[in-house]
């Protein structure tokens, strides 16, 4: 019987130590880390897969997912405007080509053929082609 006081007592200590001590103490550290790093409380926050609407998918999470495993199936690749660095000539280029695209006027070389996208030279411009 007295020992289970004596161990009520020194829960009854505990509790009090973490409401007088161990909270206001997680109070500063969380305005601490506001002040030094508000870019660590900024992050992005994870989504779970439970979490996601299936019929109004946020468009980030549609552009990842691999092209036929979208809800509307679409293409990664799109045409696109290069213009020349050196002659400043509109060259319209695929993005996935195959081929070297040379410039019709001074014959630079606008980008050539990975694996997979087209590399374009560096110091050409480019913006996609609208609807």
């Amino acid at each position: 019987m007295i020992q289970e006081v004596h161990e009520k007592a020194q829960q009854r200590q505990t509790l009090e130590f973490l409401v007088e001590r161990a909270l206001p103490l997680q109070k500063v550290l969380l305005q601490s880390s506001q002040t030094l790093a508000p870019h660590l409380l900024s992050t992005a926050t994870m989504v779970l897969q439970n979490d996601i609407d299936l019929l109004n998918p946020p468009a980030e999470l549609e552009k990842k997912k691999h092209k036929l495993k979208r809800l509307v199936q679409s293409p990664n690749s799109f045409f696109m405007d290069v213009k020349c660095q050196g002659c400043f000539n509109i060259t319209t280029v695929f993005s996935h080509s195959q081929t070297v695209v040379v410039c019709g006027n001074c014959q630079t070389v606008l980008c050539q053929p990975t694996g997979g996208r087209a590399r374009l030279t560096e110091g050409c411009s480019f913006r996609k082609k609208g609807d």
